[in-house]
């Protein structure tokens, strides 16, 4: 049987566009109550971010390519002082040569989150916003 070579880090990162250093994705507390799903929705209210769920653990994902990566050799410009976080980057989970992800969860805007909460809560689970809305007009209109 032959062997086959395991290819370098050095030669995984020759063809590659950088794919690593155009987002970064934080860890977030699992969400339990109503308030915290509403806070991610919050969070996929803004440009280039998403949510998701992978193993059983939360994510924050936000698109943003690294201020440091060089836009036409896709390398890294500071390469021999770069962050601790990308020092022990390991290749073998690379964007571009491993498999497609398989989340269990995948949010990309503030509407997908909204139908997870209604699954999880209820179909009237913004009603009480409606209300809390109300209540406060009518409150000022009182106070007039």
């Amino acid at each position: 049987m032959a062997k086959t070579k395991k290819k370098s880090p050095r030669v995984r990162c020759e063809k590659c566009t950088g794919l690593c250093c155009r987002y970064f994705a934080l860890p977030l507390d699992t969400p339990e109550e109503w308030g915290d799903f509403d806070d991610i929705r919050w969070y996929l209210c803004h440009g280039d971010v998403t949510v998701f769920v992978e193993k059983g653990d939360w994510y924050l994902n936000v698109n943003n390519t690294c201020s440091h990566l060089s836009p036409t050799a896709y390398r890294c410009l500071i390469y021999d002082k770069r962050p601790r976080i990308c020092r022990t980057y390991k290749t073998d989970d690379c964007d571009r040569t491993s498999d497609e992800y398989d989340y269990e969860l995948h949010f990309t805007s503030a509407e997908q989150m909204e139908e997870y909460m209604k699954i999880k809560f209820g179909d009237k689970v913004f009603d009480k916003l409606e209300a809390a809305k109300k209540r406060k007009k009518k409150s000022k209109k009182l106070n007039k």
